[in-house]
């Protein structure tokens, strides 16, 4: 099966490898240092499921070299998504199916609008403290690695069939879902929150479930979300949000939101993607979040990096 990895960062360069590493004939995608590196040393994976080192793979920064594959995993930044998607257009054949696993909610619908609307089916990684630590190194913290993925239509495809068993194969935790509009909005209220609560505090999980303001923030937040997934149609339960508390009690407590991460390297954050998408959503739905509204503004002036 022909794989390619659209952005080859702490979540492509983790999954990726898991599929190389079972025979899968995986093509990364990569730029600057970490191409050059992966192009003399190949990947390292440095990770609580096990290290890996790939000796020799296929990475470049020019996809047309590539031509087409069967699947695009796609995990660029949100910020990245529209150059990405054009990027990927020499890949597109026929049989192609790109999945996106990025942050936030819509890439979908902007990868429908560049690559087509039949070739993209929805998804979501869950994976703790996955990033590049080095030129052509991956790390990732905590045993936390799965993949969600399914047809917006609930459909179970023979696509999705085929790229869960090329998973399953990897070793990879993977679901293939019919119900993939609440899984986006399950990921999305966690992350948004923990994304907004992390950041502002610039500290991991531990602290932040350990100080009762914090992890009533955390709270919050939370229960803004769920309140606004109900009003686009999406009812994620009444424990949902008890049943996220007691998932960040049960990971490392060293784990940061990737958000956190990028603002402690200098980089961009996915912040417009994260609280402000969910601020303006409510706003469209008329739903009070204060909480996130709150801390968008804390965060905004943080949004594009060092100033």
């Amino acid at each position: 099966m022909r794989i390619s990895i659209m952005g080859t960062g702490g979540v492509g360069g983790y999954f990726g490898g898991r599929l190389s590493a079972a025979s899968h004939d995986v093509n990364f995608i990569a730029r600057g240092r970490h191409l050059e590196a992966l192009r003399s040393n190949g990947l390292t994976l440095k990770s609580a499921n096990g290290d890996l080192h790939l000796s020799s793979i296929s990475v470049t920064d020019n996809p047309s070299t590539i031509g087409p594959v069967d699947y695009v995993l796609f995990t660029v930044k949100r910020f990245d998504t529209e150059p990405a998607a054009e990027m990927c257009k020499p890949m597109i054949g026929p049989e192609t199916t790109v999945i996106t696993v990025q942050n936030g909610m819509d890439a979908e619908n902007t990868l429908r609008g560049i690559l087509g609307e039949d070739k993209v089916m929805d998804g979501a990684a869950y994976i703790t403290n996955a990033a590049v630590i080095g030129p052509g190194v991956v790390g990732h913290s905590g045993s936390l690695a799965r993949l969600v993925f399914g047809e917006a239509d609930g459909s179970r495809s023979a696509r999705g069939e085929g790229f869960l068993n090329a998973c399953l194969d990897a070793g990879i935790s993977a679901e293939l879902t019919s119900d993939i509009a609440r899984e986006l909005w399950a990921k999305f209220a966690l992350l948004a929150a923990f994304s907004a609560v992390g950041t502002a505090t610039r500290k991991s999980i531990g602290p932040i479930r350990s100080e009762p303001v914090t992890r009533k923030l955390m709270r919050d937040g939370l229960e803004e979300a769920v309140a606004v997934a109900r009003a686009k149609g999406v009812d994620l339960g009444e424990s949902y949000v008890t049943q996220q508390m007691e998932f960040g009690d049960r990971i490392p407590e060293q784990t940061k939101p990737s958000m956190l991460i990028d603002l402690e390297r200098g980089n961009r954050l996915e912040l417009e993607w994260m609280s402000g998408a969910l601020t303006r959503i409510a706003q469209e739905v008329e739903v009070p979040t204060p909480v996130h509204s709150t801390l968008y503004a804390v965060l905004k002036l943080h949004a594009n990096g060092p100033n």
